[in-house]
């Protein structure tokens, strides 16, 4: 089988909620989410999504992402889309870094080997744990009531595990923590998410500010040593997520002990050929995740069903369901939320089929 022409789209996505605010005062009001599609000489299509959180979350912005993928997709036609780690590491020796921008083809490869070998996607990966998986929310910023009050109303639709968005002022961030913490109910999961926000002297304070709580700790500083140092001086359990964007990272993270959970994002790593190999190893380690991407629609909460549903469910701490953040929907068979918990297509592939209606033409394309 050979690719022979690559569509890219490019879809707006407005959230529910107006706004979605996160530490050093970043927010998104519209997600700009990129789709790939890979065309075959066997008729089989593919499907990949990159959606990055703004240009101001890690080193990757939306058309950047499209950039990226006029240099890469022409120079895969002729490849053979069932070779997922083939391509991948192609893709490595022809661009240096940009994992973002690899991401959506990578996807989109393993959409279409699950459909040649008749299989969702979740059971290349390893096989499917448990018949659903849990879901997080993610609680945007905003004052310590607004805070407490949607995690309120998110357990009344099922939610069990929330993960605040702190990393602003400490004093604040001590107030929003213990709101929340406050709603709380057994066998609820908390989690305070600085996305990289305070200096160390501040995430120390906070810390210790909330020792007596039922919290996670999750990338307080933008510096790995600055991470471990905190994680050294409190008893809270702790999660390491921009840090850990390769191998190398998460070997040193794993070494040192610098974590509990660990957030493996795809886009971040570079698709889910690598993701699924980072999973192994943490696997391996004893080592929980949230498993998750950078953001997105209806194709990347696929793909992040597929890789949370093949890892065992005493190490998938969190996923997340993107598609249910936002308003628009453009895959028919995407998996929806039920009751808080989600669970992988069985179809094969992806599980999915792009609305063209919705996507509407490409804004590029390429062909052999």
């Amino acid at each position: 089988m050979k690719i022979t022409a690559i569509n890219v789209y490019q879809l707006d996505l407005p959230l529910h909620e107006g706004r979605y605010a996160w530490s050093g005062g970043n927010s998104v009001d519209v997600f700009d989410s990129t789709i790939v599609e890979l065309e075959t000489d066997a008729g089989i299509t593919g499907a990949g999504e990159v959606c990055p959180l703004g240009p101001a979350y890690l080193p990757a912005y939306a058309e950047g992402a499209r950039t990226g993928l006029r240099e890469l997709a022409p120079q895969l036609l002729g490849m053979d889309p069932c070779r997922p780690m083939q391509i991948s590491h192609f893709m490595d020796q022809a661009m240096r870094g940009h994992n973002y921008a690899k991401s959506p083809l990578d996807i989109a490869c393993w959409d279409i080997l699950g459909k040649v070998a008749g299989q969702p996607v979740c059971n290349l990966l390893g096989g499917r744990y448990g018949n659903d998986i849990a879901l997080y929310r993610a609680i945007s910023q905003q004052d310590p009531a607004q805070m407490a009050e949607r995690c309120r109303q998110y357990q009344a639709e099922g939610y069990r595990k929330f993960q605040l968005k702190v990393g602003g002022d400490p004093d604040t961030d001590i107030e929003r923590i213990h709101a929340c913490a406050a709603v709380m109910r057994a066998g609820d999961t908390l989690v305070a998410d600085a996305n990289t926000g305070w200096t160390q002297h501040d995430a120390m304070r906070v810390a210790a500010a909330v020792a007596g709580l039922d919290v996670y700790i999750e990338q307080p500083c933008p510096a790995y040593e600055s991470c471990l140092q905190v994680r050294r001086a409190t008893v809270r359990p702790f999660v390491l997520d921009e840090s850990i964007d390769g191998f190398a990272p998460l070997l040193r993270a794993l070494t040192d002990g610098a974590m509990d959970v660990v957030n493996i994002k795809i886009a971040k790593v570079g698709g889910l050929t690598r993701a699924h190999r980072l999973r192994d190893l943490c696997v391996e380690s004893g080592v929980a995740m949230t498993l998750e991407d950078t953001w997105g629609g209806d194709v990347a909460t696929a793909a992040i069903a597929h890789l949370a549903h093949s890892t065992p469910e005493a190490l998938r701490f969190s996923v997340t369901d993107f598609n249910s953040y936002v308003t628009r929907d453009f895959a028919p068979g995407a998996p929806r939320r039920r009751g808080g918990r989600l669970a992988a297509p069985d179809a094969p592939g992806l599980g999915l089929e792009l609305d063209y209606g919705v996507l509407g033409d490409p804004v590029w394309r390429t062909a052999a």
